[in-house]
């Protein structure tokens, strides 16, 4: 959340990312930030991949998350 808020969205990845080697469990509120820090830093394709990857991992999709992935829609639909 902090990496997403400072726009730091590379870092908010590799900390996700990180969770996974150290066998730490992701919840619906670090794939929410992730997917909110990607769809900040203009990150789209990443933050549709974790949207994505949320379904595997049979996690409910919140409003934050959700809100964040149609962001990223937009944000792909305009080009940028």
């Amino acid at each position: 959340s902090a990496c997403g808020k400072s726009e730091q969205w590379l870092q908010a990845l590799q900390l996700f990312l990180d969770m996974a080697e150290c066998r730490v469990t992701r919840d619906i509120i670090t794939y929410s930030a992730s997917v909110c820090a990607c769809d900040k830093g203009d990150q789209w394709v990443q933050a549709l991949q974790l949207f994505r990857d949320m379904s595997f991992s049979r996690l409910e999709k919140d409003t934050i998350t959700c809100s964040a992935a149609v962001s990223a829609c937009e944000k792909r639909a305009m080009g940028t």
